[in-house]
């Protein structure tokens, strides 16, 4: 059982021993912690959080201990129930509120939850926020208020319909071309929120939407990563209903996956690269993506007389460098999309809308789309991580083994070869290493990975 701290929240699982799991007393310790950075940014303000969560199994009693434990530290809370990560970050924005709490472990198994901690702008903390939210948990020295002055709900609602339309209401979402389509799309999300918000989208955007995997219960039907090896059961529906394309969402709703027509992966990392390919269309700009995601979006990039640029992994990151490049485009090789004209933050509503309207204005199938952008395959693999195996060693001994290559250290280890790259780092949301590879061939992409899972073994000691 796991309980981690990074960048990307606190994430743990449920159960167990206090301070190794995510058990209720951690639960109230790091909100408690939230709280008060919130507030040493505020002064004397009474303060105003917002509180969303997905359908997984230990939503509610997360949600609950959340709510308390504000309410007992003088916020005020608005509580937008079963909300997706992206509209829970709209609701803050929406509501003008001082932060708000996101209950998901995103990608993680059904055990698994996670308070993802956002600022007044509905984004992310940044690494130093976080790490002060993690210093604060340590103290015991909080006064808590009286009475009079415990927080309140100030509104429970629904947000879901507000930010569909928010989305719709986009300059280059055009809902009436994608209407005249009439795509018949199948939707598998997983048994958790994108099953009401994802259907509900498609059919304002005037689709025949067969659903699978849409009632909310958190009970996932499949590992809940929106990778090929867990979304056997959509490729089979979609070709048997005859559908234009399948649409997959994670628990949390912020990474996208499509299917093709004949049932064959669209690909989650281009994903990003055709919705990035319909923006630069329209408007010249500039685009960022992390150090695992593909070439291919730097292609296009430059192909529209844009340029590309990497960050390190984690949303966060992400949007740091898109705004330091003002980039128009951006987000993660997993299907994140980032559309800063809505907000900064990974929304996979924002993909759909945006990627059916190239979709019907190109007037192609998914099929044809995909074979007009650069070919390259990716390999997504993961070792567990043992007391046994010293991260940083196999790390900078990798780094020295390749130094006459390209590369990049500012997360992990990434290696630039011509044809092809590897990048190794520690995961920010699971005891394990990644080693993501991507090359010109699957056998190529799949080959490179062996390879250096074999070194990392070997430097490990395994």
């Amino acid at each position: 059982m796991t309980l981690i701290k990074s960048i990307s929240g606190i994430r743990g699982t449920i159960g167990g021993e206090v301070g190794e799991n995510l058990t209720p007393i951690d639960i109230v310790k790091f909100t408690i912690a939230y709280t008060r950075f919130i507030a040493s940014k505020n002064n004397a303000k009474r303060l105003r959080i917002v509180v969303g969560r997905d359908a997984r199994l230990s939503g509610e009693m997360v949600g609950n201990i959340i709510e308390g434990t504000l309410l007992g530290c003088g916020v005020d809370v608005i509580n937008v129930g079963l909300c997706t990560t992206p509209g829970t970050e709209m609701a803050v924005i929406t509501h003008k509120a001082d932060g708000g709490i996101i209950i998901t472990a995103s990608h993680n198994p059904k055990q698994w939850n996670a308070l993802k901690l956002l600022n007044e702008k509905g984004e992310f903390l940044n690494d130093k926020e976080g790490k002060q939210v993690l210093a604060l948990a340590e103290q015991e020295d909080f006064l808590f208020p009286e009475i009079d002055a415990i927080g309140k709900v100030v509104l429970r609602e629904d947000f879901n319909p507000t930010h569909i339309q928010q989305v719709l209401a986009l300059r280059l979402v055009d809902v009436e071309k994608v209407k005249a389509r009439k795509f018949k799309v199948v939707v598998d999300a997983v048994n958790s929120i994108g099953g009401v918000v994802i259907p509900a989208l498609l059919r304002e955007l005037g689709c025949e939407v067969i659903e699978l995997n849409c009632e909310p219960n958190g009970h996932f039907a499949h590992n809940p990563e929106p990778i090929p090896q867990n979304l056997t059961e959509i490729t089979e529906v979609v070709r048997r209903e005859g559908a234009d394309l399948g649409v997959v969402v994670d628990p949390d709703v912020d990474r996208l996956a499509l299917v093709n027509e004949d049932g064959t992966m669209f690909g989650e990392e281009y994903t990003l690269v055709a919705v990035a390919d319909y923006i630069l269309s329209r408007e010249k700009g500039n685009t960022v993506s992390n150090l695992s995601s593909s070439r291919a979006l730097s292609d296009v990039t430059v192909a529209h007389g844009g340029e590309y640029s990497a960050s390190a992994v984690g949303e966060v990151n992400v949007t740091t460098k898109m705004k330091e490049v003002g980039a128009i485009i951006g987000g993660e090789g997993n299907g994140g999309v980032i559309y800063p004209e809505l907000h900064y933050g990974r929304d996979a509503l924002v993909g759909v809308a945006l990627f059916l309207t190239h979709l019907a204005e190109q007037g192609v199938t998914m099929t044809e789309l995909r074979k007009r952008y650069p070919a390259y395959f990716a390999s997504k693999n993961k070792i567990e991580l043992t007391p046994a195996i010293d991260v940083d060693k196999v790390l900078r001994t990798i780094k020295e083994r390749y130094a006459a290559e390209r590369v990049n250290d500012i997360d992990g280890v990434k290696i630039d070869f011509a044809e092809s790259w590897v990048h190794l780092r520690k995961s920010n949301t699971e005891p394990i290493i990644r080693i993501y590879t991507e090359a010109k061939s699957v056998e190529e992409a799949d080959a490179l990975a062996e390879k250096f899972i074999a070194e990392i073994k070997e430097i490990a000691g395994l």
